[in-house]
């Protein structure tokens, strides 16, 4: 049927509105994140959104995607940029229904229809509601994340502004199929999920998959009362047969249910309580606010995001979509050295990145690699430009139908392969800045000297802060975290966070690798005990800010 039409918006005014540039909008590596009060200042969205323009050279004539994670100001922020798009002369705004899209969803979109870019509303994996946070990013044509010239001329613009143009209209119905029109503009509200839906089954064996279910093989997702339930439910209730209740917290809302949608061990809990009882699903995962992270989780077992990536590596080939094998992986740096090992094994590139998936982007779009992840549980490949929890499930879900073994199985089998890289993530969250910024330049100050010196973890055979050279177009990101390296094998790195909204988070990452058999079962609180001492004897944060521990261990 040819898509539901409806009258043209008459009467439509374009009005100008004096503004001044407002300080704090700096995008980081996932855009504008602040508390939603704040957006919900007059005009400072605005602000933001006509920064965009200017950083892209203006909206006239251009397409774009806008949606967002359903999290509270997201469908008034979608109002807001439509009218916007609209006096800035765009030609047609395509947004997911009722203003959602995931944000792997979206990235496909983009390159899907061929657009100028997209607009993307989200905080990720952080809580929403009128008192927690917000989020806006733009993504480019390819579908990734803005690269770092586009957000610093994003910024340059934010220093610089003084008006925007908007329109005076009604609101658009976003609950309604079709095209709609928004003075010259056209306005498409599209089914959030079926072209990402379809995707996916161009890259999975979903024959396999749902076997694997009628076998009598049971499993959990936990969408957390985010973007991907919708996702969630007809991909695997309906595409795939899961019985019906697989999928947990379907619903997105507002507030995410008063949750926080992090997809892990602390925010997910009850997932994990569930992997670890008596009736334990034999495989279970999660997604977090957007739909971009991922956990993932075996009767009895939590799966590292590290390990995760690593896994995969190992097993892309065994689905349609990988079978002709990986021409490279990439990490972020904090990221264990777990899929290096793949890489070396079977002879392919592996490339080291700062932080932010936006560095992905260029060795996905040169073709360099296929599979790339983060430790903060994200992962991807080339089949889009953002990480996607939904696709890692899926994934995962194919070995384990492929292979016929369990999610135990397959680490054991990957780690007497590879050797096991023990691994964890330990955030020091909402830190007074000015505290932060002395423990970063208290260590700083003394990597030269660390080499040579004996701490718990071993001796320290390396210390710098780590600095990237794009091999695609040459750029250089330097100060993207400090790192001080073992001849153990164990590894620390130190970085300042800029996903959060209030004061600092200071991130630790603990790293102890081994490749004796006998210790593959040992617990990550022994084989990392070594390592968390010596990280605390480097940088003394329990004691700078009087905590007893970490606010999240991942």
């Amino acid at each position: 049927m040819p898509p539901a039409t409806r009258p043209k918006v008459r009467a439509v005014q374009t009005v100008t509105i004096k503004s001044t540039p407002i300080d704090g909008q700096k995008p980081g590596t996932s855009g504008l994140r602040k508390k939603t009060r704040v957006f919900m200042q007059p005009g400072y969205l605005e602000n933001f959104v006509q920064a965009i323009w200017q950083g892209i050279g203006g909206p006239k004539g251009k397409t774009f995607v806008v949606g967002g994670d359903g999290r509270f100001f997201n469908d008034s922020a979608i109002q807001i940029i439509l009218r916007m798009a609209a006096a800035g002369q765009a030609t047609r705004v395509i947004v997911g229904q009722n203003g959602l899209l995931s944000t792997p969803a979206a990235s496909h979109l983009i390159r899907l229809r061929g657009t100028d870019g997209g607009i993307i509303l989200s905080a990720s994996h952080n809580p929403g509601g009128p008192d927690e946070d917000f989020g806006i990013k733009f993504n480019m044509a390819n579908g990734g994340p803005a690269n770092e010239t586009l957000t610093d001329r994003i910024f340059a613009a934010t220093q610089t502004i003084t008006g925007y143009d908007t329109l005076q209209t009604p609101d658009i119905d976003l609950a309604r199929l079709g095209e709609t029109h928004l003075g010259d503009m056209v306005v498409e509200v599209v089914d959030p999920v079926t072209d990402y839906a379809a995707l996916m089954e161009t890259l999975f064996d979903f024959d396999a998959i749902r076997g694997w279910f009628q076998s009598g093989h049971n499993m959990r997702f936990d969408a957390m009362h985010a973007v991907t339930g919708p996702y969630a439910k007809e991909i695997l209730e309906r595409r795939l047969g899961a019985p019906k209740g697989t999928v947990l917290n379907a619903t997105p809302l507002p507030d995410f249910g008063g949750g926080h949608p992090d997809p892990n061990p602390i925010w997910a809990k009850p997932l994990v309580d569930m992997v670890m009882g008596a009736d334990a699903p034999d495989f279970a995962a999660a997604s977090d606010g957007d739909g971009d992270r991922n956990m993932i989780l075996g009767r009895g077992v939590y799966v590292t995001p590290s390990d995760s990536l690593a896994v995969l590596a190992a097993n892309a080939h065994l689905t349609p979509g990988y079978a002709a094998g990986l021409v490279g992986v990439a990490r972020s740096m904090p990221t264990s050295g777990a899929v290096d090992r793949v890489a070396k094994a079977r002879g392919m590139a592996c490339f080291e990145t700062p932080t932010g998936w936006k560095f992905f982007g260029n060795l996905l779009d040169d073709r360099r690699i296929t599979l790339c992840g983060e430790e903060s549980a994200g992962t991807g490949s080339n089949h889009v430009r953002e990480k996607d929890g939904l696709w890692a499930v899926l994934l995962w879900l194919n070995i384990l139908a492929t292979t016929g073994q369990s999610v135990t199985t397959l680490l054991a089998d990957h780690w007497r392969a590879f050797g096991r890289n023990f691994y964890s993530r330990h955030d020091y969250e909402a830190v007074d800045s000015d505290t932060a910024t002395d423990l970063m330049n208290g260590l700083r100050a003394k990597l030269a000297t660390l080499p040579g010196q004996s701490l718990s973890a071993g001796q320290i055979v390396d210390a710098d802060e780590f600095a990237y050279d794009d091999p695609v177009d040459g750029s250089r990101s330097a100060g993207q975290g400090l790192r001080v390296m073992f001849d153990t094998g164990a590894r620390l790195v130190f970085r300042l966070s800029g996903t959060g909204t209030e004061g600092a988070t200071i991130r630790v990452y603990l790293e102890a690798f081994t490749d004796d058999p006998a210790r593959f079962g040992d617990t990550p609180e022994t084989a990392l005990s070594a390592i968390i001492d010596s990280a605390e004897t480097l940088m003394p944060i329990k004691s700078a800010t009087g905590r007893k521990g970490p606010d999240v261990t991942t």
